[in-house]
Order: C-alpha cells, then sequence, then structure tokens
C-alpha cells in the first residue's frame, strides 16, 4: 500500500466511534421519560454549544428549525454528534466542519426520514449560511422527512 492510500480510520472517524459506544454504554439512570428527554435535549445544546465560529451559528439555527417543525423528534447525540430521533431511531444530524476536517457543516438524513422522491434524492446538505429562503426549505425537508 503506498503512503498516499488511507490506512485506516481517520483519528476523527476512530473518535467518534468511540463516541457512539460510549452513549450506547451509557448506565441506564432511574428516570422518567420526560427527566431522559430533557438530559437528551441539554446534551444536544451543550454539543452544539462546543461547535466554534460559523457551525455553531448554523447549528443553533438548524436546532430552532427541526425542533420548531417536528417537535415530535427526541433530540440525542448520536456519534458525539447533535441529532434527532423518531420512534427511537436517528431521522436526521448534523455534523460540524472542525470534528472530521471538512470545509463545511453537515445535515444529514437517515434512511427513517420519508424524502423518497422517484428513485433518486438528496440526504446530506452541506451548509455555509442560512438566510429565511433556505431555512423554509430545510423546515419543508424536515417535515415532509417526519412524513407531514
Amino acid at each position: 500500500m503506498s503512503s498516499t492510500e488511507q490506512e485506516g480510520f481517520s483519528a476523527a472517524e476512530k473518535a467518534a466511534m468511540k463516541e457512539r459506544a460510549a452513549e450506547v454504554r451509557a448506565p441506564k439512570k432511574r428516570m422518567t421519560k420526560a427527566e431522559k428527554a430533557e438530559q437528551a435535549r441539554r446534551e444536544v445544546e451543550e454539543k452544539i454549544a462546543s461547535f466554534e465560529g460559523n457551525d455553531k451559528v448554523l447549528a443553533e439555527k438548524l436546532h430552532r428549525i427541526v425542533t420548531s417543525t417536528a417537535p415530535g423528534l427526541e433530540p440525542k447525540t448520536w456519534y458525539g454528534m447533535p441529532a434527532y430521533a423518531l420512534d427511537g431511531k436517528i431521522l436526521c444530524f448534523m455534523q460540524d466542519a472542525k470534528k472530521f476536517g471538512t470545509r463545511y457543516l453537515t445535515f444529514g438524513f437517515n434512511d427513517v426520514a420519508q424524502l423518497d422522491e422517484g428513485t433518486l434524492w438528496p440526504t446530506s446538505f452541506a451548509i455555509t449560511a442560512l438566510d429565511e429562503q433556505l431555512e423554509e426549505k430545510l423546515a419543508a425537508l424536515v417535515a415532509k422527512a417526519v412524513g407531514r
């Protein structure tokens, strides 16, 4: 294998896998459903607060869009990133640019999202800025993803 070929997972990917393993192994405290939901919401907001610069601003807007458009989604961390679940399955998620060394924040949907449109449709979006029109477009995507 040449030195230009990738050998396994990057440090960021390994860190994300470790974060996911910790999320799965986290001790299950005796809490009410409401307490668990509140704790998960706080963890998502803390993760967003840890983002830097423009990614933080964008993530705050995305969080507002998702939670106001689909208040029934459960905020939770997923691979150490903010995510939102429907019936326990991750529907959509964010990834900040810094974590994976990319030049943009990503907002993506998993296969439980009802975005099907023919035989080809986008499931991940690179975001560098959001204006009112794009916020409305994302809100419509979130609504469609949850089946509204």
